[in-house]
């Protein structure tokens, strides 16, 4: 599995105009994650727990030392089969690494389970549709994450 973490102060995902998911009031972390052939809900465990447990957010003296639940966020997640494209070939990208569909939505749905039974309030876009994402990074910090 392969995310893309953002430490945002406001996020939102949109279908077809109307929002489908938001960051909370005090921002958090918006997600985008693809799921590859081969993933198992082990990873998808892994990654729910690795988000949840992330230290982006700064002490009292400015490191990154606090996660999302310790700053009082929230968590944005965001299906993206686009993370697994290769690009390497060529100028057209080959999704030949992305999970199936019928593969990915339960392995998705795992993480969003993982980071709910960490205790944090997960928003989230709509598996299978266009949608507009909205995001204002925050500091800017933004990692790629894999879970092995």
């Amino acid at each position: 599995m392969i995310a893309v973490v953002q430490r945002c102060s406001r996020g939102e995902v949109r279908v077809e105009g109307r929002t489908v998911g938001a960051l909370g009031s005090l921002g958090g972390l918006v997600v985008l994650v693809g799921v590859e052939v081969g993933d198992s809900a082990d990873h998808a465990r892994k990654l729910g727990e690795k988000i949840a447990k992330l230290r982006v957010f700064e002490d009292a003296e400015g490191k990154m030392n606090r996660s999302v639940q310790d700053a009082g966020g929230s968590v944005l997640l965001i299906s993206q089969f686009t993370l697994a494209g290769e690009c390497a070939g060529g100028n057209r990208p080959s999704f030949t690494r992305a999970a199936r569909p019928e593969t990915a939505e339960p392995l998705f749905d795992a993480v969003v389970a993982a980071v709910r039974a960490m205790g944090l309030e997960v928003a989230t876009g709509r598996f299978r549709t266009e949608m507009e994402v909205d995001i204002l990074n925050d500091g800017p910090v933004t990692l790629i994450m894999r879970v092995p």
